[in-house]
């Protein structure tokens, strides 16, 4: 895998950051999109003594600006190996009568919208060489419904078609194709979700142990390294004290 580039996107926090910090310490090359100028160069900084770091400041949902950028990568990274699709936001957690058009409009366009613009950029090469990794990052969100969820719910049901679509169109080309699907794992999801409120995201993680974004790093990590033969389609994974988005084991302080 050493010789190997990655593109990662929504790098600068969560479970991007945490696979992007084990891919630089297994020696793959690193490409880190994000929205933070200032969370990427640190992360550059720190990783680019262990491997090759090249970043890439925009946002998914500028459809012109991934394009620009991904096709004008330096000839170093210009050959994806590994795609991680990563970046994806909740907003709000209202009942759909209540629900905010603007919210709406940020989760489709980030992710739905923003994953379909940055494979469009890297896919057409991977095609062209017959080989290539893109793993989805969905949610147990996109195989069940829970209340509230409605159009976040959609989009990773979205995510989890376009896994499956994806797979079947690129199955000629020897380009493997899978989906980590996480349950409740403690990052910014949840102050992004409630627009900054800390003490209301921090009670979703409350009263039980919540997967961290280097356990699923981890799985990502063994998901890129298995041989070329092998192709993890479709994992979910949740916290033991998970059984579903509707049922959690908590327990009081």
């Amino acid at each position: 895998m050493a010789s190997k580039t990655a593109l990662i996107t929504g790098a600068t926090s969560g479970i991007g950051k945490a696979t992007a910090q084990l891919f630089a310490a297994n020696k793959i090359n690193l490409i880190l999109c994000g929205r933070r100028q200032d969370r990427l160069e640190a992360l550059q900084n720190d990783l680019g003594a262990m491997t090759k770091v090249h970043i890439l400041n925009f946002d998914v949902r500028d459809k012109d600006a991934v394009l620009s950028s991904i096709n004008n990568l330096p000839d170093e990274f210009a050959n994806i190996d590994i795609l991680i699709n990563n970046a994806g936001n909740a907003h709000g957690l209202e009942p759909i009568n209540d629900g905010s058009i603007e919210d709406w409009d940020a989760m489709l366009d980030i992710n739905v919208k923003g994953l379909l613009y940055v494979s469009k950029a890297i896919i057409p090469k991977m095609v062209s060489r017959k080989s290539g990794h893109i793993i989805n990052i969905g949610s147990t969100a996109g195989k069940e419904v829970y209340p509230k969820g409605n159009v976040y719910c959609a989009s990773k049901h979205a995510v989890d078609a376009i896994n499956q679509g994806m797979r079947m169109d690129l199955n000629p080309y020897g380009i493997r194709v899978g989906a980590v699907n996480p349950g409740l794992v403690e990052t910014e999801f949840s102050k992004v979700r409630f627009k900054g409120d800390d003490v209301r995201a921090e009670t979703v993680y409350r009263g039980f142990q919540p997967l961290k974004p280097e356990d699923i790093a981890d799985i990502i990590h063994f998901v890129v390294t298995r041989p070329y033969h092998v192709n993890i389609a479709d994992l979910v994974v949740m916290p033991t004290a998970q059984a579903s988005s509707t049922i959690l084991n908590k327990k009081e302080a």
